[in-house]
């Protein structure tokens, strides 16, 4: 009888010692704390996503795929100024940038993107293309459906990536006359569009600037916008 009662206890005790060691190995080792991860992965109840008939909910600051944007009458907002393709770390961007003419106008500034290319097989979506564009061409969407069944499939050309015209518009190019009629300041704000441009009201970058701080700093004497007459009147922000 003592026998056997000193035979469990043993048996126990090795099991303890056991028992200890190895909690020693999964949390004090660097190869037992990687077997941990598995581990505690296998009691952990697996989750079932109905994909692509539910696809998954993604968080709005997702990076996914590119898209090329327009102004509100259709044209073109890239430049092809080339500074996402000088600002991708990966060389995943290529434009060839061409001459806007009177005939056949593409963007408002000098110059169009002619050729826009991203090569998805280098692409890390990183975002630091869309932070280089000046005229907020270039922005990422919520899209992370660009798998293709070769590396030529994931080479997207402008024509994929440019979004289509807005309704009532048409699709570039467009004529120098048309965009003049239309009277859009396609790259000023409220403090340089000009009385017969659309977009703001016109007011003096500093005044502008003010007003702006006065928002802020309440109480804070501001000019208001130079009259006809040349004077220049002060008020109180609210």
């Amino acid at each position: 009888m003592i026998e056997t009662i000193m035979r469990l206890l043993v048996s126990a005790g090795s099991v303890v010692v056991l028992v200890g060691v190895l909690w020693l190995v999964l949390t004090r080792t660097v190869l037992g704390r990687g077997f941990a991860v598995p581990l505690r992965a296998m009691f952990v109840k697996p989750e079932t996503v109905s994909y692509p008939e539910t696809p998954a909910q993604l968080q709005d600051r997702f990076h996914g795929r590119h898209q090329l944007n327009r102004y509100e009458d259709g044209l073109e907002k890239c430049i092809g100024c080339e500074l996402c393709a000088w600002a991708c770390p990966a060389d995943a961007i290529y434009v060839q940038g061409a001459d806007n003419t009177g005939e056949q106008r593409f963007s408002p500034g000098e110059r169009y993107a002619e050729d826009y290319q991203i090569n998805y097989n280098r692409c890390i979506l990183c975002g630091l293309c869309i932070e280089a564009c000046p005229t907020r061409a270039l922005t990422m969407t919520n899209d992370y459906e660009i798998s293709a069944d070769s590396r030529d499939g994931l080479i997207w050309t402008k024509d994929m990536l440019l979004v289509d015209a807005p309704e009532g518009t048409y699709e570039t190019p467009h004529t120098d006359r048309e965009v003049r009629e239309r009277g859009i300041n396609y790259y000023g704000g409220l403090a340089v569009t000009l009385p017969d441009r659309k977009g703001g009201d016109f007011a003096p970058a500093t005044v502008a600037k003010q007003q702006r701080a006065g928002a802020v700093v309440p109480g804070r004497q501001l000019p208001l916008v130079p009259s006809d007459t040349g004077a220049t009147d002060t008020k109180t922000s609210d």
